[in-house]
């Protein structure tokens, strides 16, 4: 599903800035994969870059077999719509709008109509356990309704990857468990492709396999036979 060949990424604000050293991974379709690594280690540059969020230099960035460099803003928010759903640690809604109309915005950029829209975001809010608050908006929602109001979001577009960045990194331990079952669920039923941005260990120990990130490479990797949720 995702496949990245020696990836890099240079700033140039002032002094130059190697972000990402020759990256090289890959993720498989239906697996959940957390992306581990301390602040300024290149995680969620290259969180943006597999958004296409943002360009690379150099390398090779594949997503379901089709070669992601350069693309116009056109066609890098087509495939963002057609493939990818974001999870974000600050839920990002719009304040303004209804939790029903958050999840419903991605089908209007889609061209879907209003009626339907509405009954589709309906039914992923009522997946999520949270289709009595439909109509309440973000800021009378508690942070764990919010974040199943963000995943149903990301959800309702049926994409092939989600991508989260930390997603429990505003949540008390209860609730950041919950989202982490939610999500694991949600994976194992919809067989979606998931990559999780985390400094938590108990959020990696949930996943599948973890990909630790320093300085801009790859140290290592460990793959959890068992995954558990203990937060």
């Amino acid at each position: 599903m995702i496949k990245i060949t020696n990836l890099n990424k240079t700033y140039y604000n002032g002094a130059p800035l190697h972000v990402l050293k020759g990256i090289n991974m890959e993720v498989r379709k239906g697996e959940l994969v957390s992306i581990m690594g301390a602040s300024g280690s290149g995680k969620s540059t290259l969180l943006n870059i597999l958004g296409i969020l943002d360009n690379y230099d150099t390398g090779e960035y594949y997503l379901d077999n089709v070669l992601i460099k350069n693309q116009s803003e056109t066609k890098a928010a087509e495939l963002r719509n057609e493939k990818i759903g974001f999870i974000f640690q600050s839920f990002n809604l719009i304040s303004f709008k209804n939790a029903l109309e958050n999840v419903a915005l991605p089908l209007y950029y889609k061209g879907v109509s209003r009626k339907k829209r509405n009954v589709l975001a309906m039914e992923y809010l009522d997946k999520m356990g949270i289709a009595t608050h439909a109509e309440h908006m973000p800021n009378e929602l508690s942070g764990g309704q919010k974040q199943r109001v963000a995943i149903a979001r990301a959800l309702i577009s049926q994409p092939q990857v989600i991508l989260a960045d930390e997603p429990t990194g505003a949540l008390d331990s209860k609730t950041s468990r919950e989202v982490m079952e939610l999500l694991r669920k949600i994976n194992a039923e919809d067989d979606i492709t998931m990559l999780v941005v985390t400094h938590e260990q108990s959020v990696a120990n949930a996943t599948d396999r973890v990909i630790h990130i320093k300085d801009g490479v790859i140290g290592s990797v460990e793959i959890n036979l068992n995954p558990v949720i203990d937060m």
